[in-house]
């Protein structure tokens, strides 16, 4: 009988070690390396979807105090740290709401930027933007949030939701589709920038639905973020679901499953 007992309780002592190890290297991996990331609103469309699923890419730049959850990480600035390059999708801590966002980085420290009719100036020259036809979807709620798109023009429920396209292209080469919805003057034209040292400017792709450094937090928006602030550059969508909830796998988008991110 002692020896059944001894039996359990080592048993049941593996177990606990076991568990216990498995939680320390879900910890790790999650403030070391990677963390997931769920697209919950449709300011990155539509190189990013609502309802995308990602990891976002720690060790990208270095680790900083947001590199661990609630910014645990007890060091003050970066660790190896590594610029981010234009046109990065990164995702960062939003230095008053404590929220995760993520949005493509445009501008550096130093860098001069001013928008005008919709169109980047950076230190003085605009960036191209190529027509590239539409970018069409369903005019109907999408995600948890049951979202409805904003459209360039006026669909009925299940219709076409409509917003003209086009290839944007960096200095540096990176190009990516941005959406226009409307023609508007807050926003599309701003005054002219001059991003601080150690902060970078950030945009969404949506244009004329995000929330981003030409808006200060004042705002609502983000304002120039701080380098410390960014958790990481997100590379891939593993997963994705147009539906209200993940478990309706009628909704999932095999098309966008291990999709590469430009």
């Amino acid at each position: 009988m002692a020896n059944t007992e001894l039996h359990r309780a080592r048993a049941w002592w593996e177990t606990v070690k076991t568990v216990a190890f498995a939680l320390l290297l879900a910890g790790l991996f999650r403030t070391v390396l990677f963390q997931p990331f769920w697209i919950p609103s449709g300011s990155m469309k539509e190189t990013l979807l609502i309802g995308d699923f990602l990891f976002v890419n720690k060790f990208a730049y270095g680790w900083s105090r947001w590199s661990c959850p609630m910014g645990l990480c007890p060091f003050e600035g970066r660790l190896w740290e590594t610029l981010p390059e234009r046109g990065d999708i990164v995702v960062f801590h939003h230095p008053i709401s404590g929220d995760d966002y993520v949005k493509r980085l445009i501008g550096l420290p130093g860098d001069q930027i001013e928008l005008r009719r919709g169109q980047i100036w950076l230190n003085g020259t605009p960036i191209p933007q190529r027509p590239d036809g539409d970018f069409v979807e369903t005019a109907a709620p999408q995600g948890p949030g049951g979202h409805q798109p904003r459209c360039q023009n006026r669909p009925v429920a299940g219709g076409d939701c409509r917003k003209a396209r086009s290839i944007e292209t960096l200095p540096n080469g990176v190009s990516y589709p941005v959406l226009n919805i409307t023609d508007r003057a807050f926003g599309d034209t701003t005054t002219s920038y001059t991003v601080p040292p150690g902060h970078v400017f950030v945009m969404g792709d949506n244009r004329d639905n995000s929330l981003d450094s030409r808006f200060e937090q004042a705002q609502g928006g983000v304002g120039f973020v701080p380098l410390e602030n960014l958790i990481g550059r997100a590379d891939r969508v593993l997963f994705s679901s147009a539906g209200s909830s993940l478990l309706a796998f009628w909704t999932w988008r095999g098309d966008r499953f291990f999709h590469a991110l430009n």
